[in-house]
């Protein structure tokens, strides 16, 4: 098998958590593990380590390009060492990996073109590309990528239409998921689940519904929580764990304050420690997302690796996940009332939570898995090599 030498550029990387740093994290740590070679090149700051070279605890090599600067300034010294970095280390890689968009990408871009490196990247959301359109050094990066990427990658049909709209090519797009460990998201067995319950204090005869990830304004917070509320009053064994914080955490404990739920009913469990997040959900019945907008929710992957149902809305993102009702259940963004049906229904139907648990397990088992995904990523890196391999990625797999 061919081994490859890929840069991967990106802003953030863990211990900042987000789907795109997660993701970031996940490929090239099994890249690795496979053989191939990776370096990440990306910014410093609180609560990155305060130095330039660093190995992640997943055994990835990390370089710090800042590591006191903020704000903007930050910005634009970031950009300058990353296009530095591309012409000094030119000899050490083969290929680049945009996996954000950014000032970087506009001072890398021509670098990595001069050098006549194959350049590959990645939008790390829904509504990224209408977001560089409004802004001028987010055109001529668009401008840019559309002449000079060999492949743009994407997380869901609404990003790839997206890209559509704005006149990249069909064949140069490609779908991309993320990946999951799904070793660490795992079903747990009857005494692993009553153990951990005793350890996060969740009542044995709880009917445990979890929310994992930022308490953030687009997560769609709001119709959850009165969702919830209008199932709980029915159903006095429902709790709803929200592990995770954010901006907007103070406003939801006042919402859940009067929505006359017994004590307990809605919990804030706050930001946990990245390992215990697999616990959680192998502690719960299960898992909800109802944002308005999303690229490819790692905390959905890893909640149906975990082998749980879930209620989501009926975006792109989710149903190319979730098949109602096969996996779960899933409800228009911001409908209280269809979020509270259908998780009244599910936390009622202990059976179909199974059955809709066990095929969520077994569909990211057989597509989504880490080693899964490293697997495209090989492909498309032979695609990419002057030593062309016999089995090139598929434009659009959506």
């Amino acid at each position: 098998m061919n081994r490859y030498s890929i840069l991967l550029i990106c802003d953030t990387y863990p211990p900042v958590v987000g789907g795109s740093e997660i993701e970031a994290q996940r490929v090239s740590a099994e890249l690795i593990r496979r053989g191939h070679r990776v370096l990440v090149l990306t910014s410093g700051g609180p609560p990155m380590p305060p130095v330039a070279n660093w190995t992640d605890p997943a055994g990835v090599p990390v370089r710090i390009l800042t590591r006191r600067a903020r704000g903007r300034a930050k910005d634009f010294l970031f950009a300058l060492r990353v296009a530095l970095a591309l012409w000094t280390q030119r000899r050490d890689y083969h290929i680049i990996y945009f996996l954000m968009q950014g000032l970087h990408l506009a001072a890398g871009l021509p670098v990595a073109r001069a050098l006549g490196k194959p350049i590959v990247m990645k939008f790390g959301g829904s509504g990224v590309i209408p977001l560089m359109r409004r802004s001028r050094a987010g055109r001529i990066e668009l401008r840019w990528l559309r002449r000079w990427a060999r492949r743009l990658m994407v997380l869901n049909g609404g990003m790839m239409q997206e890209a559509l709209d704005y006149g990249f090519p069909h064949a140069q797009m490609l779908w991309m998921p993320n990946p999951v460990d799904t070793a660490e998201f795992r079903p747990g067995t009857p005494p692993e689940i009553a153990d951990l319950r005793r350890r996060f204090a969740i009542p044995p005869q709880a009917l445990a519904v979890i929310y994992t990830g930022r308490l953030a304004q687009e997560k769609g917070l709001i119709p959850l929580l009165r969702g919830f509320a209008a199932a709980a009053r029915d159903i006095p064994e429902a709790v709803l764990l929200l592990v995770g914080d954010g901006p907007v955490r103070p406003e939801l404990e006042r919402l859940a304050a009067s929505l006359a739920l017994a004590a307990g009913q809605i919990r804030f469990a706050g930001q946990v420690p990245a390992a215990e997040v697999a616990l959680w959900l192998r502690a719960s019945d299960l898992f909800v997302l109802t944002s308005p907008s999303e690229g490819f929710s790692c905390a959905l992957l890893e909640a149906m690796s975990a082998g749980l149902a879930s209620v989501v809305t009926n975006i792109p993102a989710n149903v190319q996940l979730v098949e109602d009702p096969v996996h779960g259940r899933t409800v228009p963004a911001g409908d209280e009332a269809a979020i509270a049906g259908a998780v009244a229904s599910l936390l009622r139907d202990p059976s179909a939570r199974a059955r809709m648990g066990a095929a969520a397990r077994c569909r990211i088992l057989e597509n989504y898995s880490s080693a899964k995904v490293a697997e495209r990523y090989e492909a498309l890196f032979a695609e990419l090599s002057p030593e062309r391999a016999p089995a090139p990625v598929k434009a659009a797999a959506l």
